[in-house]
């Protein structure tokens, strides 16, 4: 790690510095974490607990390795598989509530996707993207105005992220939004992986009139990294019909419609 001390304040900031050293390596200390961060060892034991907790990293004697489960998580490819018949279900689902002449968000993300497929034929509709999948699917259809959130495209995740995205986002009203996210919890809220997509999600979701979160059932009542977001900001919940069914009537008491159909 860096021989340079980073004074580091927050919880957050330490984990962040800890993921993103997982990301090239396949171990660390927690000495050299103690070093990288100027914090003590209790501390950062503490925030390696935290972090095994979510699955993100495996904890050993003298530190931590990398979760090799987690090793492909930024990359969209890799999650386009994962739960793929569940996520076309739950996008079929969410295209019943998009109509002619509608002004949408669609974020980006694996689920979101395949929203595509279900609103191509759509007699008139205005999309607002910072996904590459959804522009590269809905860029030859004529009855579709496709606007591009501009910014620095990381292809990884096949998406456009940054402070121009954000401004772009800013410079639309949309009807309804379609958004993702990797976990969301009545105690949390939304959370997320990346810093840079809950701030693209965030800011779709407040400049629309209604916001619809697809995301399929392994992710309800699941933390993930970042929480970005209240589910107060969400009028539904689209998942699969895999949920346990206790979770529909505990959303339900928290004004937050969930459907898994």
């Amino acid at each position: 790690m860096n021989s340079k001390k980073i004074k580091t304040t927050t919880p957050e900031a330490r984990k962040k510095i800890i993921l993103n050293f997982l990301k090239d390596n396949e171990s660390v200390t927690v000495q050299e974490i103690v070093n990288d961060c100027n914090a003590s060892e209790i501390t950062i034991r503490r925030d390696l607990a935290e972090l095994e907790e979510k699955g993100l990293l495996i904890r050993t004697h003298g530190g931590a390795i990398r979760n090799t489960a987690v090793e492909n998580l930024f990359t969209f490819n890799s999650k386009m598989n994962q739960n793929k018949e569940n996520k076309e279900y739950i996008c079929k689902i969410a295209s019943r509530f998009i109509e002619d002449n509608d002004i949408i968000f669609i974020d980006c993300g694996s689920t979101l996707s395949f929203l595509s497929k279900y609103i191509s034929k759509r007699e008139s509709l205005t999309v607002i993207t910072n996904s590459l999948p959804i522009i590269s699917e809905l860029i030859n259809f004529n009855n579709i105005k496709l606007i591009i959130i501009g910014g620095e495209v990381v292809n990884e995740r096949k998406a456009v992220y940054g402070h121009s995205a954000e401004r772009t986002i800013g410079q639309y009203h949309a009807n309804k939004a379609f958004i993702g996210a990797d976990g969301i919890s009545l105690a949390k809220g939304l959370t997320s992986y990346d810093e840079k997509e809950a701030s693209i999600t965030l800011k779709m979701a407040e400049n629309s009139d209604e916001v619809f979160l697809l995301c399929d059932s392994t992710k309800i009542e699941k933390n993930s990294f970042v929480t970005f977001a209240p589910y107060s900001i969400l009028n539904c919940v689209i998942t699969d019909n895999d949920l346990d069914v206790k979770y529909v009537s505990k959303y339900q008491k928290n004004n937050v419609s969930l459907i898994h159909e």
